[in-house]
Parts: structure tokens; sequence; C-alpha cells
């Protein structure tokens, strides 16, 4: 890996709010010999005298202003405090990525989470934990299902009372909270209750708030699983069907780090499950009209991704300006003037194309584009019982045609 600040060395310390008692003698004896010592406020107070070191308090924003500020102290014995387990949401892992790892010596501290699990007895390899630390609250929703176990890292005081609501209001009321203060310390406490009454004073900004998922009755369960009902999304008939969005997601195939576009994108609901696939993944759901830019919005709070990013434009337009995906949807349009071409230039090699089509003339250009480029003509029919008279019958959705193709 190339290093960008050549010539720098760090050593990493984990330190928990018990601060310098709590540390092993590794990191104590680290600390003792840095001539500087890079840190958040909290945790630079947390030293004692014996630390000689010049203590230098994070800038804000930190991380535009890492390189200078380690390039600014090259030569010198470089020590970082950082909370708890350094390469748990934490600065150690972007350290190793600006200076190397070889660069980096992290000396570990039991995270927030692992003594959050230690104290509940939970196995820690069965929670799913959400930071909200500079995140939407709403990412949660991804995750709601009856019998999980969160952990939810708040950044203050406020997060617990915000939990709560967003739990109820997603159906999940029933769910039990914990919050789990000052962990590590002896101020270290604990508050119960359950969402949908929850009522306690804010508290200590320190906390962990654990969460037992249960849905409160009569409450739709949504799987990440692509496919979900049509009435999962609020839209006025521009959407994308549960079999044809299934189908296309299958051929989508997000993986880890993943960027789509979701080009023309109604209602948004291809970008919201391809979010739901992974937490890792990211998209821009692209579209011209402004009632439906905001219902992508809507649709995407709440359903667990408000990090999908809604450009409103139109196609290729609009497309000027964002960076290469991986992936890229386009539900129709395909027929205008140089969209094809403006997202198949942009798509990085490997990357996969999914196109619909159910006119005529939709149908006609993705036929002609599968002549020249290869991949693959699916046609979907669909048909759904439905009364008949006295009877039940089945009754035909319109045809769908779907063009999937990788670029080489």
């Amino acid at each position: 890996m190339n290093s960008t600040t050549p010539g720098a060395s760090v050593t990493v310390v984990g330190i928990g709010a018990d601060g310098w008692p709590g540390l092993g003698d590794p990191g104590r004896a680290a600390l003792r010999h840095a001539q500087v010592v890079l840190g958040g406020g909290r945790q630079l107070d947390l030293l004692p005298g014996e630390v000689t070191a010049q203590r230098v308090p994070w800038p804000t924003p930190l991380l535009p202003a890492l390189p200078d500020l380690l390039a600014a102290h090259a030569g010198r014995r470089i020590c970082v405090l950082a909370s708890g387990d350094p390469m748990w949401f934490g600065i150690g892992s972007h350290l190793a990525r600006l200076v190397g790892p070889h660069r980096v010596r992290v000396l570990g501290h039991p995270s927030s989470i692992s003594l959050a699990c230690a104290r509940l007895g939970w196995p820690v390899e069965r929670v799913t934990v959400r930071s909200a630390v500079g995140r939407d609250l709403d990412r949660v929703r991804r995750d709601l299902a009856p019998g999980r176990l969160l952990l939810v890292l708040g950044p203050d005081a406020t997060t617990p009372a915000a939990l709560a609501r967003t739990l109820t209001d997603a159906g999940y009321g029933a769910s039990e909270l914990t919050v789990l203060a000052a962990l590590g310390t002896d101020r270290e406490h604990r508050v119960d209750g359950c969402a949908h009454d929850w009522n306690a004073e804010p508290g200590d900004p320190l906390h962990v708030v654990a969460v037992r998922v249960a849905a409160a009755p009569g409450t739709r369960v949504l799987s990440t699983v692509p496919g979900l009902p049509d009435d999962a999304f609020d839209h006025d008939g521009a959407l994308t069907k549960r079999e044809g969005r299934a189908l296309a997601l299958s051929r989508l195939a997000p993986t880890v780090d993943d960027l789509l576009w979701d080009v023309g994108a109604g209602c948004g609901s291809i970008a919201v499950e391809w979010l739901r696939t992974d937490p890792s993944t990211s998209a821009v759901a692209v579209e011209a009209r402004a009632e439906r830019a905001e219902r992508i919005t809507g649709n995407a709070r709440a359903l667990g991704v408000p990090h999908l990013r809604v450009v409103r434009g139109q196609a290729p337009d609009a497309l000027a300006d964002l960076p290469a995906p991986d992936a890229v949807f386009v539900g129709g349009g395909l027929t205008a003037p140089g969209v094809f071409d403006a997202v198949w230039t942009a798509l990085r090699p490997g990357g996969r194309l999914v196109a619909h089509a159910v006119t005529l003339e939709g149908e006609r250009v993705l036929v002609d584009q599968s002549v020249q480029r290869g991949g693959d003509l699916t046609r979907l029919s669909v048909e759904r019982a439905a009364p008949l008279g006295g009877f039940t019958g089945w009754k035909p959705a319109r045809p769908l045609v779907q063009w999937a193709v990788t670029k080489p």
C-alpha cells in the first residue's frame, strides 16, 4: 500500500471511559514514550500528568485534516487515542488506509459493544450493531425483525428517546430497550423500558442502547430479500412490480461497496431494495418529476435506507457528474436519445446493466441492443387470481421484457 504520509508511524491506543486505570501496560508504556498524543478532548483529559507528550485535540472536521496533521508531526513518536476498540467504528482503520497498516500499531481495548454484550448476556456474534453517530437513525428500520438483538451507538443523550419513537413509528413499539451508560466506569448504570412508553429523561451521553426487537400486533415484517410487496412503497403507479423487481435485483447482483444508478426511478423501489441487501452498498436514484423524487425520499426513509441519494433531473443530462456505477437499472426510457450511450459509457468494466420494457417500441430497443452487445433477454408474464363473476380466474399483468448484460 502506498503511504500518503511517508515516514509517518503511529501507535493507536484504545482507551475506555475508565481512562488510565483501565489501560494495560503496553498502552501506558506507549503513551509515556510518546512525544505527541492526538485525540478527542475527552480522551486527552483522561491522561495523568506522567504523560508528558504534547497533547493535540482533533480538529473539526477530522478526516480531511488528518494527512496534514500527521505530516506536521512527522519524525516524532505519535500516539493516537481512540475510544474502546480503535478498529470498531474508530480511527484505527482510517489511519491504516492513510499511512499503511505496516506503519500503524494498534493496542486495543474492549469496545462498548463487547462490554454491553457482557452485561446483557448476549452472544456478540448474534448482535446487529448500528451507529447513529453522524448517521441517520432511520437506518435501523432496515434491521427490524422480531427477535433481533440490536445495539445502537448514539451521538448524545437524546438518542434513546429518538430511537424509541422510530421503533414505535415502524410498528416495533413492543421492543425492549436498555440504555447502558458509562460502561466500564464506577458511574456505570442502566435504564430499562419499552419503546412505546419510553419516558426516561436524557442521561449520560456515553451510552449504548440495546434493543430486543419485538413487533406490535399486525406489524408486517419486511425481509431484506428483494421482492417486497408492492404496497410497501408509496407510489403513483410508477413502480417496478414485485416479480420484475426481484428478477431485476438478481441480475443487478449487488455486492460489497457496489454503486447502483436507478435511472427513471419512479418511486425508487429498485434503488431502495438494492440498498436493503447490504449496508455497504450505495445508490443514486435519478428522477425527473419533483413529486416522484419526494416520494423516493420518503420510501427510502420508511424502509431504512435514508442514505439513498436522489437526483432530480432528466437523463442523460442528470447523469453527467455522477460517480461511475457498478450496476445500472433503467426501468423505462431507454428509447430516449442518448440514455443508453450515457449509461453504457459510465458503467464500470464488469458492471451489470438491466433494462425493462413494457411497450413494443421499448422492446425493439432491447432486442437491437442484445443483438449488438449480447446479454440475456427474458419475457416475464405474471397472472394473479382475481374474482371473475361469482368465480375466480386468472388476471394477466402486462408482460415485461428484461435485458440483462455485463459490460466486458
